[in-house]
């Protein structure tokens, strides 16, 4: 079975000609990054990803976590591959100096992250969810709190959680009800259960800090009374050591379609006379400092699509080049072929293809865009930048995961029969993405917040100053591209004309726009990521005509190409189905059913 590769030559043309890597590496506190660091980092992180996670993956889908009377065991290998991880420093590639982290562009850590989650998914969860808690503790944890976690969830010595759902709340965080009772000094004791706990409870480190969402006494009603608390599962000692064992238990650890080497726990609180935590920032703005880690993790679930995605088209690859059936079309009495020489076999690969590409140049365009929120020393540019990256990160959560499914199993349909055998792998990928449009917030949540927060409530200020982007680039597209030019036209025409439906109609007609939110956000998807393949196309171009004989510049404008006829030319369907489709979604009677 074959094993990741990381598709560095893809990614370094993405971050460096799409993403900006050398303006990127100009802002403060991103000085360390110079191109040899840079080449330096992808080379080792292809390696480790290869060599010590990939070969994982397979065990951790047939070996999967075990749980024992609290006690949860993780697969073969894994324990040992993550103190591997941790001591080669990659937990804190992204991380704060102050705190023990090397402080490295996200644009950076973005195309890293790629690779644990190509090469292994169920693996990288668990530094995925200590990223997330990272972020929320420097942002709203007092100096005590960072103190006392910063320097060991950095390192990854510890690891960490978010504990939102409960089983009576679901996506509904407003039925939250584990409740906290104060004690005195600053402390509380928790209570309740919270359940699909991503590696909630584990046998890869010493401690685990869990980030976790319950109401105080006096709470209001509703989202405005849930607060933030920290609650490791062992309190820590005078000098900062895991001590004393904290009243928080796993009572059991879910059957699940896919990532079966990724521990998702159910996790009781209190059970045994209360579980201690301290408050995070203000009471009742948990939900406001949770959403620091949901936006975190929902840019790299995005990432986990993108990633099932590359590994499902290099299995789907290999299998077309070395799997020989049939004879070639119009060849009568012809020799058998690979099938990859057969016209729909090509046509999924390339629609796999394609849409990894187009998925890869938006993520990492957004990875650079949050660099640029956080440290471009111009406010403006900040301001943009965030309003940018606000934007696109519903849409590669949600499209790049969306997509990743039909990719995955397109990897399973490439192999025919044998695509439906487990032994093979490409099942594997179809069920591990699958998860991936669900949690941290399934596809029509990215999409409400996204016609939401980020189109109507500014009357689409953002979104139309990226289409008018969209436009000056495509004018580029001219001579032998005009092809992929007058698609790119049509396309972000349709954008702009359901961006203009949604803002005239989401306060009149809020049911109607919201039947169209998942629609609208695979047209955005579609459109821009169209936009940036285009980008890619111009830069292509320009390297040929300059001598660079390179197959990778050709493959890409036929990749270009591919992708402006099969995917820009479905966005005036989808915008009619947005504009005029609502009235089919809503009116049948719910009895009809």
């Amino acid at each position: 079975m074959s094993e990741y590769v990381a598709p560095l030559r893809d990614m370094r043309f993405v971050m460096q000609e799409l993403a900006g890597l050398d303006q990127i590496v100009s802002l403060p506190g991103c000085e360390e990054a110079s191109a040899d660091v840079v080449d330096a980092i992808l080379d080792e992180a292809a390696k480790f990803a290869g060599e010590v996670i990939s070969p994982l993956n397979r065990v951790g889908d047939t070996d999967g976590a075990k749980w024992t009377e609290t006690v949860v065991t993780t697969s073969p290998g894994f324990k040992e591959a993550y103190r591997q991880f941790v001591d080669n420093g990659w937990n804190g590639l992204g991380c704060d100096p102050e705190f023990g982290g090397q402080g490295l562009p996200r644009l950076l850590s973005t195309a890293v992250s790629e690779m644990w989650k190509g090469a292994n998914h169920a693996f990288s969860l668990c530094p995925m969810l200590t990223q997330g808690a990272i972020e929320a503790l420097m942002i709203a944890g007092t100096d005590e709190q960072k103190a006392a976690y910063l320097p060991n969830l950095v390192s990854g010595e510890w690891t960490g959680t978010m504990n939102l759902t409960e089983p009576s709340a679901g996506s509904d965080l407003a039925a939250v009800r584990s409740r906290a009772e104060p004690v005195g000094d600053g402390t509380y004791k928790i209570f309740g259960q919270k359940i699909f706990i991503t590696y909630g409870e584990h046998d890869m480190t010493d401690n685990i800090v869990h980030l976790v969402l319950a109401r105080t006494p006096d709470a209001p009603e509703g989202v405005k009374g849930i607060s933030l608390f920290v609650v490791p599962k062992f309190l820590l000692k005078a000098d900062g050591t895991p001590g004393e064992r904290n009243d928080v238990y796993c009572v059991s650890i879910e059957h699940k379609l896919g990532i079966h080497g990724s521990p998702t726990a159910v996790l009781a609180f209190g059970d045994h006379g209360g579980a201690i935590g301290t408050l995070v920032g203000e009471e009742n703005r948990g939900l406001e400092y949770m959403f620091i880690m949901m936006n975190a993790a929902r840019f790299n679930v995005g990432l986990e699509g993108l990633g099932d995605a590359e590994r499902a088209y290099q299995r789907a690859v290999t299998y077309a080049k070395e799997r020989i059936q049939g004879t070639e079309v119009g060849v009568r009495g012809g020799p058998k072929v690979p099938i990859i020489k057969h016209p729909d076999v090509r046509r999924m690969l390339m629609s796999m293809r394609a849409r990894i590409e187009a998925m890869r140049a938006l993520a990492y365009v957004t990875g650079a865009a949050q660099d640029n929120a956080h440290a471009n020393p111009d406010e403006v540019a900040r301001k943009q930048a965030q309003a940018f990256a606000d934007l696109m990160i519903p849409v590669v959560k949600g499209w790049s995961t969306e997509s990743a499914v039909d990719i995955a199993s397109l990897g399973v349909q490439v192999h025919g029969g044998m695509g439906f055998i487990e032994e093979t792998g490409a099942a594997q990928h179809l069920r591990d993405a699958r998860i991936t449009t669900i949690y941290e917030g399934t596809t029509a949540i990215q999409a409400n917040d996204l016609i939401g927060r980020k189109i109507a409530r500014e009357k689409g200020v953002t979104v139309l100053t990226v289409i008018a982007e969209m436009r000056a680039d495509a004018a580029r597209l001219d001579g032998d591209l005009a092809g992929i030019c007058a698609r790119q036209l049509v396309a972000v025409d349709a954008l702009e004309r359901a961006v203009f439906w949604i803002v005239a109609n989401y306060s009149s007609d809020p049911k109607a726009t919201h039947a169209g939110a998942v629609p609208f956000l695979h047209l955005l998807g579609i459109v821009a990521g169209g936009w940036q393949m285009g980008r890619a196309a111009v830069i292509a171009r320009a390297k040929i005509a300059g001598g660079d004989d390179d197959p990778f510049w050709t493959a890409k404008l036929t990749t270009t190409r591919f992708f402006a006829d099969h995917f820009l030319t479905q966005a005036p369907g989808l915008s009619e189905s947005i504009v005029a489709g609502a009235s089919g979604t809503l009116e049948m009677a719910e009895d009809s059913f």
